[in-house]
């Protein structure tokens, strides 16, 4: 099976805007017209799409519902990974959380949790696998379009590529590789499952497991 993972198209705070609730956030114009773009480019018609329950991604997956509207639509744990509290960081730009940011993955300690409604990275990597578990339980054949988020594709591809790293390990190295190989609004990544084991062809072509990262 194959699963085409698709980032949510510019948002309004990847436009610049703050953002009362970062799960509501909407799309910006580009961003719109980006989810017109993606939908107008499938060559086959999947057996699903899949979206997070941030607003973001199921906007950026209207236009392809629209165009397979006898494909279901199903939500699965895709959601960006949230490491600030969002009670002490929403309606601040990026340039505010910045030196958070940094602070956080500098720290590598994959089980620290912000506050009460932030994620630690074990969490992140915990969502990963759930929904990888839950996407390779469906048959053999299907297709999936998969609009999701920056970090948790990160996070997928992270997971695929260095199966053997503790979580200390990815998280220690995630944000370098993160800056080295980014993945932009409406950037697509190719899954496959077969034989028992998921590989990522076309990332294990540009980013072979050495990288230039510790092992």
């Amino acid at each position: 099976m194959k699963v085409v993972f698709v980032r949510h198209g510019e948002s309004t705070g990847n436009a610049g805007a703050a953002a009362a609730d970062h799960t509501a956030m909407t799309l910006s114009p580009e961003g719109l017209r980006q989810a017109e773009a993606i939908a107008e480019q499938w060559c086959a018609s999947p057996d699903l799409i899949a979206v997070s329950t941030y607003l973001r991604t199921q906007l950026t997956a209207q236009p392809t519902a629209r165009r397979f509207s006898n494909v279901p639509v199903e939500v699965l744990p895709m959601e960006e990974f949230t490491y600030l509290d969002p009670s002490r960081w929403n309606g601040t730009l990026r340039t505010e959380r910045l030196p958070h940011i940094e602070a956080f993955w500098q720290k590598a300690d994959p089980a620290y949790q912000d506050g009460p409604g932030a994620e630690s990275f074990e969490l992140l990597l915990a969502r990963v696998d759930r929904t990888l578990k839950l996407l390779q339980a469906l048959p053999a054949q299907s297709l999936v379009y998969a609009f999701g988020h920056g970090q948790f594709m990160q996070a997928v591809r992270v997971a695929l590529l260095f199966p053997h790293w503790s979580a200390k390990q990815k998280m220690k190295n995630f944000w370098a590789f993160n800056a080295r190989h980014p993945i932009g609004n409406a950037d697509q990544m190719e899954a496959d499952f077969n034989g028992g084991r998921w590989s990522t062809p076309n990332v294990e072509r540009q980013h072979r497991p050495n990288d230039g990262m510790p092992d």
